[in-house]
């Protein structure tokens, strides 16, 4: 018998279990008007992932058991619902099916992945028992996320005789990590020889994104349903029976994005989402005249539109002239409230006020960071008194190095860019111009400089940005050491002193604000190095 399933490319809202519970119930309706007669939501949809050490309070536990009481009386469908459960003092990443007011059975996640950004092993305890439930007279085994990167959980769903595998799934995006899950479920079901829908969550948390673009594939191997990235929606398939063997028909297939377009859509994504899960309305940022905080304000007003943002510029007796303009013709272009609040005079009675304390002392990098600081100071009056949520605009070839200053322009709540190398940065500021040329192109075009001294540069401190990505590139993603990095063509002195700087930073990058994982490794959960380190390369 053929059968209509309906996928539910949620987003929840980690915490909020009475608006998940919800969600999920008007989608069980949306989805019976429709005519489907099964719901799939993603892996702990009912929670939202990863819900930490929430799962420590008992009150939560409460909330989740009368989410799950709800879920249960709803009739005439079956809903596979993703959800923590606990048993005694032990707790699982669990999913379980229910259809009219009976639980047909619970699944347990069979392997926890601790790596990376994920520590399930310090909150779950591992599932040993596959999950095949009957419904049309079709067989579906159940799997968690996880589960479908190893040979077992799949092998042993088919060997109690599933005919379909339904893959639950809170699967953090980074670019290209969508052909990574296509590959590996094509291993999957090479070894099977069942169809296989995969079920992804869709939205931001902390520096989190799940970019849904759920997918199916049939024992062929052939894609038959891809969804679109960073939207949520109901999708439906229909199953169909061919050859003695259960199929997919063959659905809608989502667009393919280039590298820019999909990143762009992600970080607009994720801020949105940070923004109105933590309680904000607006933003603010420093509008500096160059390319980093250019791109954070396009991304901003794509976010949550232009009446939604508000700029300071802050020249000083160093900041170029075209750096203001160039700022004043992107704010009034996006129709952004903006402000100029020159700093020279607040930057003169702090050198006043420290010149005793200074006495006999040159200028240095100090009087450099003041400035940063000052620009800071004012930035965070604004968003105390209007609660707009500050963003901070350094990037990751900045922080990896150090060169930001902390208390000043590492200042905010959320770091849009804080996983884009520079090189990225311009990528995709020359992207959001083929959108709408919004970014002024002389900020594309002219060298990069901070403007906190006469003629100063990036390049003055740092390698180019193209070989300073590179390097930064195969130290993170790779843990290139100074020997592999000068293999690969680095220069002994260039790489000595990237790596110093790396390690010297760490603290700062501590003390930095969380921003949106866009690669396989970011500076945040899944970049774990001590402060207080001696190493020496």
């Amino acid at each position: 018998m053929n059968t209509k399933i309906a996928l539910f490319q949620f987003n929840p809202h980690v915490g909020n279990i009475h608006k998940n519970t919800q969600a999920i119930i008007e989608a069980a309706k949306t989805a019976k008007a429709q005519g489907a007669t099964i719901l799939l939501t993603p892996e702990l949809a009912l929670s939202g992932y990863p819900a930490e050490d929430l799962l420590f309070h008992e009150a939560f536990w409460q909330q989740i058991q009368a989410g799950l009481d709800l879920i249960e009386q709803i009739d005439d469908i079956v809903i596979v619902v993703g959800h923590p459960s606990r048993q005694q003092n032990q707790y699982h990443n669990s999913a379980s099916v229910y259809f009219n007011g009976n639980r047909l059975g619970v699944y347990h996640k069979m392997l926890l992945p601790n790596e990376s950004v994920f520590d399930e092993v310090r909150y779950f305890e591992a599932g040993v028992n596959p999950l095949v439930f009957e419904h049309n007279q079709i067989r579906f085994g159940l799997i968690i996320c996880e589960d479908i990167w190893h040979i077992e959980p799949a092998a042993e769903a088919v060997e109690q005789g599933a005919q379909i595998l339904l893959c639950l799934n809170a699967s953090p995006f980074y670019l290209n990590k969508e052909n990574e899950r296509i590959q590996n479920v094509l291993y999957r079901i090479e070894e099977n020889q069942v169809p296989l829908i995969y079920l992804n969550m869709v939205g931001g948390q902390d520096e989190l994104i799940f970019d849904g673009a759920s997918f199916a594939v049939n024992q062929d191997g052939v894609i038959a349903f891809e969804a679109e990235a960073f939207k949520e929606d109901i999708y439906y398939l229909q199953t169909e029976q061919h050859n003695q063997h259960i199929q997919i028909k063959p659905s809608t297939i989502a667009p393919k994005l280039t590298d820019e377009a999909l990143l762009y859509q992600a970080l607009v994504y994720a801020l949105r989402d940070y923004v109105h899960k933590s309680g904000f309305k607006k933003i603010c940022l420093g509008l500096s005249g160059g390319i980093d905080s250019a791109l954070v304000l396009a991304i901003a007003a794509d976010a949550l539109g232009s009446d939604n943002c508000e700029v300071i510029l802050m020249p000083s007796r160093y900041t170029a002239d075209i750096s203001v303009t160039d700022a004043q013709e992107m704010a009034i272009k996006m129709g952004i409230k903006h402000h100029t609040i020159a700093i020279t005079p607040l930057f003169e009675q702090f050198k006043q006020e420290l010149s005793t304390i200074f006495n006999g002392l040159a200028e240095d990098v100090t009087e450099e960071n003041l400035q940063a600081r000052i620009r800071g100071t004012l930035l965070m009056a604004l968003s105390n008194k209007t609660g707009a949520l500050l963003l901070a605009t350094g990037n990751k070839s900045e922080l990896a190095t150090g060169y930001c200053t902390l208390y000043g322009d590492m200042n905010g709540g959320f770091a849009p860019i804080k996983d884009l190398f520079k090189t990225q940065v311009y990528a995709l500021s020359r992207y959001r111009n083929t959108l709408s040329e919004i970014i002024p192109t002389r900020i594309i075009d002219r060298a990069p400089s901070a403007e906190l001294r006469d003629n100063q540069t990036d390049q003055d401190s740092l390698p180019e940005y193209p070989i300073l990505d590179a390097m930064l590139q195969a130290i993170m993603q790779e843990n290139a050491d100074k020997e592999q990095l000068i293999k690969q063509g680095f220069k002994a002195e260039e790489t000595d002193k990237v790596l110093k700087l790396i390690q010297n930073s760490e603290y700062k990058r501590r003390q930095g604000a969380i921003g949106p994982k866009v690669s396989p490794r970011a500076f945040g959960k899944d970049w774990r190095m001590p402060i207080c380190n001696g190493f020496k390369q």
